[in-house]
Formats: C-alpha cells, sequence, structure tokens
C-alpha cells in the first residue's frame, strides 16, 4: 500500500494535487494546517481514503469532532499521526517520539515545523515530516505487516517520474 502524507499546506493545493495525479496512492494523509485543504483533496479524489488531524492553525478551519492526534492500523502498520505542535516539535522531536513508542506506534507522522524529515530510530520507530505541502510530501510504503519503504517526495521528483 502506499499513502502520500501531507502537512502545512496553507492553502496551497498545486504540489498535493499533482503527487495524487501522479503517484496514485492508495491513502493519503493531511497533518494539519489548513485542515480543509485536506477535505478538498478528499473530495476531488473520493476514491482515495483521506486521514486528518488538525493544526494549531485550524480552530476555526475543521469539524468540532476533528483530532489533533491519532493513532491506528494505516495500510497494516500502527501510525501515530499528529501535527506536532502538541508535542511542540520545535523545540525537538522527543515528546513525538515519547507518544508514539507509548501507543505502541511503527511509525510517527508530524508537521508544524515546515522542515522535511525521514527517518528510522535505533529501535525501528520510523519518524516523518512530509515539510510543506507547497513543495514536498512524504510517501510510506507498507506490504500490510511492516514499513517497506519510506521517503521523502519534491517537485523535481514528480518531474523526474513523468
Amino acid at each position: 500500500m502506499r499513502i502520500l502524507v501531507f502537512s502545512d499546506s496553507h492553502a496551497s493545493m498545486r504540489f498535493m494535487r499533482k503527487c495524487v495525479e501522479i503517484m496514485k496512492p492508495d491513502a493519503m494523509v493531511h497533518l494539519g494546517d489548513y485542515y480543509d485543504d485536506g477535505q478538498v483533496l478528499a473530495e476531488t479524489f473520493p476514491r482515495i481514503p483521506m486521514h486528518q488531524v488538525a493544526g494549531n492553525c485550524d480552530k476555526y478551519r475543521c469539524p468540532s469532532h476533528a483530532r489533533e492526534w491519532l493513532c491506528y492500523d494505516l495500510g497494516g502498520v500502527r501510525a501515530y499521526m499528529t501535527h506536532g505542535h502538541r508535542e511542540r516539535v520545535k523545540s525537538g522531536i522527543g515528546g513525538l517520539v515519547a507518544e508514539a513508542r507509548r501507543n505502541g506506534a511503527q511509525i510517527a507522522l508530524y508537521g508544524h515545523t515546515h522542515i522535511p524529515d525521514c527517518h528510522q530510530e535505533d529501535d525501528g520507530l520510523w519518524v516523518l515530516n512530509p515539510g510543506s505541502a507547497s513543495h514536498s510530501a512524504g510517501v510510506l510504503v507498507t506490504d500490510g505487516q511492516r514499513i517497506t519503504a519510506c521517503y521523502l517526495i519534491t517537485e523535481k521528483d514528480l518531474e523526474d517520474a513523468l
């Protein structure tokens, strides 16, 4: 399963749409800051499931039932999804990693910093920040039980894919 991960779209939809059109994901994740952008993307591609959390800029942009974090199986792997402001990721990812581990996650997905990051911790926990959805995204690939690939893509990567 291929999952596209976006964050911090701030009303910049072009790159996200292009990613979905070219990558043809099985699912999408929007990690907040302009929650309604994720809803628009879900409406544009209604056959692709969308998973969303609210960010610090979403107080008036999302339905009252929107959550600031979620943790459940995504493509057969347990994913901790958050915008990152409640874990204070701008001061480091220690709180994020601790919450993901506490929830039994195999991957921690976050945004907020606008700085792309994709790495694996010593204990095997994957950490992915797709950066700003105006120019970067994350890709998570699973085989239904484990993560087989996790990487970042940019506009150039999409051009090379054509």
